[in-house]
């Protein structure tokens, strides 16, 4: 270490990040300094941090990470990263809910409470005019209380909106179809109510029941003629996740993928969140849904997509060039659950996935061979077992797409292995015969099970 005596300005400097791995304490021989020289002090205060972060993540997982999503919260992408790593840890992140919600992500017992500053189109004016409300006088019990308490000038019907269909209010009233339709007359009959307390006129009903309501007295929990919409049925489930998305920028009371999210994780290792560390000319795969599909023409007139996916941990472009697009064009919509293979890209810094093939989840099939532990390591049974999957691999194996899983070990305790891509096999139902008669216990099953 070298004490400073002296300091003088050298005006902008040349400095270059050399990427050495160790001892990067030191000039470059023409003077340089290397932009990634770590003194001591610094080194210890990074050492501290995660020192300090390593341990809150052990001992308080729960706070911690309702911690990193507040301070992520700008940040779609790392929100829905962080979430996935939520559900990973066995920590779930609850929608928003206009009776519990705070500002920030909120810990509760095993759980995480979704923030209302994350909800779209509600400000904070909005935010603390509700809670400062239920602080005041107790939880909502319905939407025409909730219109009736607050002021509709801090928490507007765009914000109204924004908290029904992002989930907020499912504990008051689950169907947020019947909610949207109730909305404009509900705020419609709080407004005039409003005006009347404003002057000091009580509600005819109000009074009919024992006393009206003046400008000094809270608003009655026994509301009278309050207009109703007809009745009508909820939302889809999938027109709920799609409101969701579009409201919080991310799905949260549930996902497309989150059902085949464990066998996903054997059939398809990689998610979208690392897809920037995989190789490049590597065959991979991924379980991912569609949410955007933009079709393109090329100068030759053929057609291609520029395709928007997305899977628990997060988001990437794909493109599928025309001699694939024309192959699965048919696979290629919106909203669509695919296993797909393809191959990073590199580009202009830009990190995206060109599929090559796709397949619905609802299709994905794959061969299931039991080993017993003591068997699986011997090169004999390895050698017949390579030799029966390697026959049917069809024609060209480069287009065989089943996926072959080693089940290793008891019932019990038990340990899945996907074979590598090159014992992938084009037949499952011929394949797993063959595996019979070569006496290896086998079976083919489908990833979704109706």
């Amino acid at each position: 270490m070298v004490k400073i005596v002296s300091r003088q300005s050298l005006g902008v400097q040349p400095v270059y990040d050399i990427g050495v791995a160790q001892d990067h304490n030191f000039l470059l021989a023409d003077g340089t300094v290397a932009s990634n020289c770590f003194n001591k002090s610094h080194s210890t205060a990074y050492g501290f941090v995660t020192f300090q972060t390593a341990y809150l993540k052990a001992n308080y997982p729960v706070e911690y990470m309702a911690a990193l999503l507040t301070s992520n919260s700008g940040d779609q992408d790392k929100v829905q990263m962080h979430i996935a790593n939520c559900i990973a840890m066995g920590i779930e992140v609850l929608p928003p809910d206009i009776n519990r919600s705070l500002v920030d992500f909120t810990p509760e017992d095993r759980n995480i409470l979704f923030g209302l500053s994350a909800v779209r189109n509600v400000g904070l004016g909005a935010i603390e005019c509700l809670i400062k409300e239920r602080e005041k006088d107790g939880p909502f019990k319905s939407l025409a209380e909730l219109c009736d308490r607050i002021d509709l000038h801090a928490v507007n019907r765009r914000a109204l909106e924004s908290l029904i269909l992002a989930g907020a209010l499912d504990k008051i009233n689950p169907n947020r179809n019947q909610l949207m339709q109730h909305l404009g007359l509900v705020i419609d009959w709080a407004q005039g109510r409003a005006k009347d307390r404003e002057i000091g006129q009580g509600n005819l009903f109000d009074m009919m029941l024992g006393g009206g309501e003046t400008a000094s007295t809270p608003a009655s929990g026994g509301h009278e003629g309050i207009p109703e919409a007809p009745k009508v049925a909820d939302f889809e489930d999938q027109e709920k996740l799609r409101q969701e998305k579009e409201i919080l920028g991310f799905y949260i009371s549930n996902h497309p993928l989150k059902s085949v999210q464990r066998p996903a994780r054997v059939l398809a290792p990689i998610n979208l969140a690392e897809l920037g560390e995989q190789p490049d000319n590597v065959t991979l795969s991924a379980i991912v849904l569609l949410s955007s599909v933009k079709p393109v023409m090329t100068k030759k007139g053929d057609q291609m997509a520029i395709v928007q996916i997305e899977d628990l941990t997060g988001q990437s472009e794909s493109v599928v060039f025309p001699k694939s697009f024309e192959r699965i064009k048919q696979h290629i919509v919106a909203d669509k659950r695919l296993m797909i293979w393809g191959k990073v890209d590199r580009r202009d810094d830009r990190v995206q996935f060109i599929i090559d093939d796709a397949e619905p989840i609802e299709d994905v099939r794959m061969v299931m061979v039991e080993l017993d532990p003591k068997l699986a390591g011997d090169i004999e049974q390895q050698h017949r077992l390579r030799n029966v999957l390697r026959n049917h691999q069809g024609e060209d194996p480069k287009y065989a797409r089943v996926p072959v899983i080693a089940v290793i070990g008891t019932s019990q305790q038990r340990q899945f292995v996907r074979l590598g891509a090159q014992f992938r096999v084009n037949d499952p139902e011929a394949a797993v015969n063959a595996l019979v008669q070569a006496n290896f216990n086998a079976k083919a099953t489908p990833l979704v099970v109706a």
